[in-house]
């Protein structure tokens, strides 16, 4: 039975350039992807956390198998966003066999909780993307004065991605969409008049109804 850490989800010291990951990871492609690269310390009881970055940023992974069987994995999500203490990523496997699964973790993990989804077609892909970020992390000089300021930037390309998700949005109006809208939250109550003057009146409409629809999603307490 896996242990809480101290003080719930974190936070958790974790030095430039390692990554803590959770004991049940040992052994997996994904571990074994990020091996040599950064330095991997693994831990017992990091429940609800897989990895954590640093001691304000973690990695919450849905595997394939974790989508198929159902919503057991929005409590680890809500439990992190409702800690305070932690920026948390959330890494999806997006597969053909789990495909139709998707847009509901999408809706309820970028809408409803409003954290960041990226998805990774399998856990080498994962692993790759876990380990730019922490080597973006890693660079940063400890004693930075504006080292929080640049912590927060480094969402910036994982919130650009998350977006490009929606339907008929791509790199190049994801981008324009940011920079007139630079959350999440200000995008989804944008109107479709405002969303016409950055993108068009096609796309406009396949994002207001994107945002529509996830509004009648039912919404989980823990």
């Amino acid at each position: 039975m896996e242990k809480n850490l101290p003080g719930g989800t974190g936070p958790v010291h974790v030095p430039f350039g390692h990554i803590v990951a959770n004991e049940k990871w040992r052994g997996s492609q994904l571990a074994q992807g990020m091996q040599g690269k950064i330095k991997l310390v693994f831990e017992d009881g990091l429940t609800p956390v897989d990895f954590y970055l640093s001691s304000r940023s973690c990695i919450l992974y849905v595997t394939e198998a974790d989508l198929v069987a159902g919503n057991g994995y929005r409590k680890r999500l809500v439990r992190v966003r409702n800690s305070g203490n932690l920026q948390g990523i959330v890494v999806v496997e997006k597969t053909r066999i789990n495909e139709q699964y998707f847009p509901a973790i999408q809706k309820f993990t970028v809408l409803d909780l409003g954290m960041v989804l990226l998805p990774v077609a399998n856990q080498i892909e994962a692993s790759c993307l876990i380990v730019q970020l922490v080597q973006e992390q890693s660079k940063e000089p400890s004693r930075n004065p504006f080292l929080k300021k640049k912590r927060a930037l480094l969402s910036e390309p994982y919130l650009l991605r998350t977006v490009q998700q929606i339907p008929g949005v791509g790199k190049v109006k994801a981008s324009l969409l940011l920079q007139k809208f630079p959350s999440i939250h200000e995008l989804s109550n944008a109107s479709v008049q405002e969303l016409e003057l950055v993108v068009g009146q096609v796309v406009a409409q396949q994002i207001h109804t994107f945002f529509t629809q996830s509004r009648q999603l039912p919404h989980i307490y823990c």
